[in-house]
Parts: structure tokens; C-alpha cells; sequence
């Protein structure tokens, strides 16, 4: 038996964490193992962005010829940026919020758009590693179960 919460901003159970909050139409469904794996390979192609960030930022430090010092820098700025934004990304859809189905949509749309240039351009193995987890990632998104589960929206504080 639990206790009524003794001030409104109580949690009605001190187990209930962040991940816990209810939707509004009621019960939160359970996390299908499809956001798992979705959120898996968002952190994993950030994962990779952030090692050929770094790559990138130790043949820069190296004295590796460039035509732009200042342009090679923006550029890892870039990788670096992008990189924090798909582990965000990663995050918030695996907790369920609504905005990561599109942005994780759209970075899958990149790695396609980079992908198939490089299976076709002589680099096949390196292409299928682009492709296969994107074409995943996106068949995935559309699933109904992770379209019901990624329904959670911010929590807004009361206007007055």
C-alpha cells in the first residue's frame, strides 16, 4: 500500500524514475526490443563518427597538408557536433521521446546517401557496413511498436 504524495510535486512511487512518466492517454507501453536496437546503431554510428573525428583531428595535428587550416578545423568541428547530436539522439529514443524518430530518420538518410556511392566506387564491404544497419535502423523506425513507445513529448511546466 502506498502512500498519498504529501506535496502535488511528489512522485505517487520513489522508485519511478525519468524514464517512468506516464503519457497522457494512460499506461506507457513496454519498450519494444526494435528502440533497442534502432538506439544501438544511432550510438554506434556516432561511435564511429567520433573515431574518425579523431582520425581527422590527429592528421590535422600531425601537419597533414590541407587547403584550408581553418576549413579543416570547422570540418572536425562538424564530426565532433554531429557525433554528440546522434549520441543524444540515441538517448532520447531509447527513453521514448517523440523528435528522435525523425532526427535518427534523417541521419540514416545520410549514411544511404554516403553508402551506396562507396559500394559502388570499389569499396563493398565498407558500403554493406553503411547500408545494412541503416536500411535496419530505418525499417525499424516505421514499426508500429516503436512508433507507439516513442509517443513521450517533454514534460511543460503549467502556464500559471
Amino acid at each position: 500500500m502506498s502512500r498519498p504524495p504529501v506535496y502535488p510535486t511528489d512522485p505517487p512511487n520513489p522508485s519511478e524514475g525519468p524514464d517512468a512518466e506516464q503519457p497522457a492517454g494512460g499506461t506507457r507501453p513496454a519498450r519494444p526490443a526494435a528502440v533497442f536496437v534502432v538506439a544501438l546503431i544511432v550510438a554506434t554510428e556516432a561511435t564511429a563518427l567520433l573515431a574518425a573525428a579523431a582520425w581527422y583531428g590527429y592528421q590535422l595535428a600531425a601537419g597533414s597538408p590541407v587547403l584550408s587550416f581553418w576549413g579543416a578545423v570547422f570540418t572536425l568541428a562538424l564530426l565532433l557536433a554531429f557525433s554528440a547530436w546522434l549520441y543524444s539522439v540515441a538517448v532520447y529514443l531509447y527513453r521514448g521521446y517523440r523528435w528522435t524518430r525523425a532526427a535518427a530518420l534523417v541521419a540514416q538518410l545520410f549514411v544511404l546517401t554516403i553508402g551506396f556511392p562507396t559500394l559502388t566506387g570499389g569499396l563493398p564491404l565498407a558500403g554493406m557496413v553503411m547500408l545494412i544497419p541503416a536500411a535496419t535502423a530505418i525499417v525499424l523506425l516505421f514499426h508500429n511498436k516503436v512508433i507507439s513507445f516513442a509517443s513521450r513529448t517533454g514534460s511543460s511546466t503549467p502556464a500559471l
